[in-house]
Order: structure tokens, then sequence, then C-alpha cells
């Protein structure tokens, strides 16, 4: 039972594949959740969409049980603070009504208008010399030639769905937009806005739109919404809201942070050149740094986070934990007249007790994990996952451990540049959400990084952790650098130096895969 003096925070956790609420105190303990798996919408030419109401039915719907526990009396919630999937579209009217699907981050339709927008008669990568160095100048990075980032959303839609860019009053980020769903204010906090490239970052305490960047795809500055910080109080509930979840009309609800921000504060990894590997759907390696620079070759940038006057080291890995979900729906219970829904079992607790009887290296079979192409450290649409070295010798315990050592792979081929550009080695590291979770998984990377692996304790409620985080800074319960004393561990786990041959070995020829085949899947998927 919670005390009187007890304050909490309603933190939503909005990813892809699903919604979870949770109740955290201000100091982070999260006390209960509850989840609700959502739809995602694919499309052979290279889209992903969501429904921006499967969004707010699943907060509401997940909000209401929660609620309803009794776990927490309502008064005692002070707060509401969003963490949600990153670098998504919904183009809404001025009541804030979506006009379409949101366009989220996987989405890969708008790679040729980038394309075009970037290009020039000079090109370094695919941009115009003139044009990348503004942007690296101004911002940090640049719009993705992938078409993922929300650039490349928006000049999809003014393209293909012209009625609807005319028609859109702003767009919205997935965060942006759910805070307007609790408060009718239209708003962006400096993070959530990054990757649309147009705000000019070099003075981190006064981050603005530059009429510039705007100017150079041509993107009115009234369709975007006005900028805020993470910890500033966007506005109380709405009176509505309010009464239907049992809330007080007074309770704030506070600009939160994208995914990889929030949870680089719920891994309490939030000193300078700390860092953190969150394993979801997607995975990344981040950390804070007192520094604004960029590696153009490998998609590495320290951009604005949740801390005011800090920057984070960014770099994304596509498909991480999305590829056990592959291997469970596609492969091996896929949903067909073989198995029906009511037989799967707990098949990730399985994945695990059979991975830990293979020994490193599968064997030697290698997998790719790049299902929907790749963001860092190369930005490549075309690359595709593969299994390599399959013989009759091998057997499906070979395959599921060479699935889990392939994203390690990925993580190392990361972090190599990720410590070049920090300029000092990234150790320890704390290992955080779903995949987090599995210790043979948190094993293999201590083996395959070479890196200490400090598992957080209940790793998949970071993002709800860190939005609490940042929520109870903006309302003066703690400061960032009291975070890491809140913050407990499960585990710690070293490398094994008798796997260090195997895998060594492993990973050269991991990157010899990619570059002697990425000439091969850019023939077989240029169309995507």
């Amino acid at each position: 039972m919670t005390t009187k003096d007890e304050k909490y925070i309603l933190a939503i956790d909005l990813g892809t594949s699903g919604s979870k609420t949770a109740l955290v105190s201000v100091y982070g303990e999260v006390v209960d959740f509850e989840y609700q798996k959502l739809s995602l919408h694919l499309f052979p030419n290279g889209g992903a969409e969501q429904d921006p109401h499967d969004w707010w039915d699943a907060i509401m719907t997940t909000s209401k049980r929660l609620l309803s526990k009794g776990t927490v009396n309502p008064d005692d919630i002070v707060a509401i603070a969003a963490s949600t999937q990153w670098a998504g579209t919904v183009p809404v009217d001025q009541e804030g009504n979506p006009l379409m699907n949101a366009v989220i981050w996987m989405d890969m339709r708008g790679a040729k208008y980038v394309a075009e927008m970037a290009g020039g008669p000079i090109k370094i990568e695919g941009y115009d010399l003139w044009k990348l160095m503004r942007w690296i100048r101004m911002t940090g990075g640049a719009p993705g030639l992938s078409g993922k980032d929300p650039v490349g959303h928006i000049l999809l839609i003014r393209n293909e769905y012209p009625d609807i860019y005319n028609k859109t009053y702003k767009f919205l980020e997935p965060k942006d937009y759910i805070n307007f769903c609790f408060t009718g204010k239209f708003a962006a906090s400096y993070d959530s806005i990054t990757l649309h490239w147009v705000t000019d970052n070099r003075n981190i305490t006064n981050i603005a739109y530059s009429d510039k960047l705007l100017k150079m795809y041509s993107l009115e500055r009234e369709k975007l919404p006005e900028l805020k910080r993470s910890i500033d109080v966007l506005g109380s509930v709405k009176k509505e809201v309010a009464e239907e979840l049992g809330l007080r009309r007074d309770v704030q609800v506070v600009m939160g942070s994208p995914d990889i921000q929030a949870a680089a504060l719920g891994s309490g990894a939030v000193r300078d050149y700390e860092g953190h590997l969150y394993i979801g759907t997607s995975s990344w390696i981040v950390a804070h740094v007192p520094f604004k620079k960029t590696d153009v070759l490998h998609g590495i940038a320290s951009i604005p986070c949740s801390i005011p006057d800090k920057y984070l080291i960014v770099n994304e890995q596509e498909t991480a934990g999305g590829t056990l979900t592959y291997l469970k729906e596609n492969i091996l219970y896929h949903e067909d007249e073989l198995l029906k829904e009511e037989s799967v079992p707990d098949v990730y607790k399985i994945f695990d007790k059979i991975a830990e009887s293979v020994p490193a290296g599968s064997n030697k079979v290698i997998f790719t994990p790049w299902l929907n192409g790749e963001r860092t450290p190369v930005e490549d649409n075309s690359v595709r996952a593969c299994l390599y070295n399959l013989s009759l010798d091998n057997t499906r315990e070979d395959i599921i451990r060479a699935f889990l050592e392939g994203v390690a792979y990925n993580q190392r081929w990361s972090l190599k540049y990720v410590e070049k550009f920090m300029g000092r080695q990234m150790d320890p590291i704390h290992m955080v959400g779903g995949g987090a979770s599995s210790a043979i998984w948190c094993q293999i990377h201590a083996d395959v990084l070479n890196r200490t692996i400090r598992q957080v304790k209940d790793p998949i409620q970071t993002n709800a952790r860190g939005a609490a985080f940042i929520a109870s800074a903006g309302l003066g319960y703690l400061t960032f650098d009291d975070i890491p004393k809140y913050i407990q561990f499960s585990n710690t786990y070293t490398p094994n130096s008798e796997n260090r041959g195997i895998y060594d070995e492993l990973f050269e020829e991991f990157l010899n895969i990619y570059k002697q085949n990425k000439a091969i899947f850019k023939r077989l998927n240029s169309a995507n």
C-alpha cells in the first residue's frame, strides 16, 4: 500500500508493438502497469503506418484498467508524462483530428523525395555538399536518405497525398499528438522535433526553427508546433479526460520525450559519457555528452535530449528484438493451419533456454538482423536479413542462438564508432528494454562487445521510468543528477574470455558479409 505522502506520475510508454501505462513514483519506482497490443500496417512499397486512434484508445484503456485497481489513490497522481516511439508523423486538422494514419519510423516511401530534396550537382554520400554542410552545422545531422525521418514522411504526404497536406494544420510527432489528446494544446519538445532537421541546435539553451532550413524543403513554419523543453509543463489535463480517468483537474501534463531520450534517463546512465544499450523492437547505444558533433559516414550525431543544456549521442539499429518476433510469428509459430494461436507457448523464455544449450558462435551459423534495412553504422535501405553457413549438421537450436548473436554483432559494429565519436571506451554499459530481461542475451552482449553489461532492474519499464523522471524534474521533486541513486541492477555480466576468439572471428565475417553482399541487396531491393 502507498502512504499519504507519496506522489505519482501516470507514465505513458507508447511503442510500436504496444502501449503501456504505468504508475511510477516521483523517484522512479514502477508500482504497477497495464499493456495493450497495437496493430501495425505494412505495405509492399516500404510503407509502415499505425492508426493514432488506436494509440489513444490503448492509452485510455490501459490507464482506466490501471487506475481501477486502486493501487494508488488518484489524488496522489500529480502529473502525466509520455515517452513514445520517435520519428513518426501525424497530420492533424485545427481540432487535432488525424487526417490519415500515422506514418511511422519504419516507413521508407519518402526516400526518393528526400533524395531529390537533398541532392545537388556536387554530392557526398548522396547529399549536395552545400546543403549537407548547412544541416550539419546547424542541426548536428541531416535527413536520412532512407526516408524514415519525419522530413521523408512530410515530403511523401505533400507529393502523394496533396489534399491531406493542404488540410494539415500541424504535423505532430507521436508524443506530441498524445500530449495534444491530453491537453488540447499543440507543442513539440526540442528533442522530439530534432529528426525534422529544421531546428538550429548550435546553442543548446536556445533551440529554434530555422527559416533557412525550412526553406530547403519548402515547409511552412505554421504547419509545425511551438517548441518547449522536455521538462516544461504543457498544461493541465483536459476536463473530459480527467473525468473519464478519475483524475484531479490540476494534474499537469509534462512535455516528455521520445523513447531514446527517455530510456537514457530510465537506464540511470545520465552522467556524461555513461552509456546504455536498449533492446526493444529496434535498439540503440547512446550516451549523454557535453558537446555537439557529427559523424556523417556512420550516422552518429549528438543532438538535443531530455536534460536541458546537454546533448545525447544517438545511433539506432533498425531491427533487434523485432527479429525474435519475426522468428516467432513468421517462421516458428506463424498463424496458419499447422499451428493454432492457442497452442503458442511463452516462446521467448524457450528461446533463452535453447540458446543457453548452444555453444558460443552457434556452430558458426551467422544471422544478419537487417529485416528492414539498416540505419547505423551504415544507412542502407536495401540490405536484408540472412542466415549464413547453414549445413546439414546445424539445428534449429543453432539458428535461435544465431539470431541473438546477430543482433549483438550489429551492436558491436555500432559501438566501435560510438566510442570513437566519444573519444573513450564505454564500460560498463547499462542494458535495458525487453531484450535485457534475457540473461543469456545480456551475457552474449558482454561477450561479443567485450564490455561489462549491467542489467537494470525491471528493464522493460525503462521508458516509463524515464518519462516519470522527466516529470519529476520538471515539477521539482528531483534533479537529473539524483537519478543514479534511484536505479537498481539485477545482475552484472562480465565478458567470458573463453569466447573471445570465436566472437572476434565471426564478427569479422559478419562485416565481410555486408561488404561482399551489399551490391546484391541493392540489385534485389532497389525498387523498395
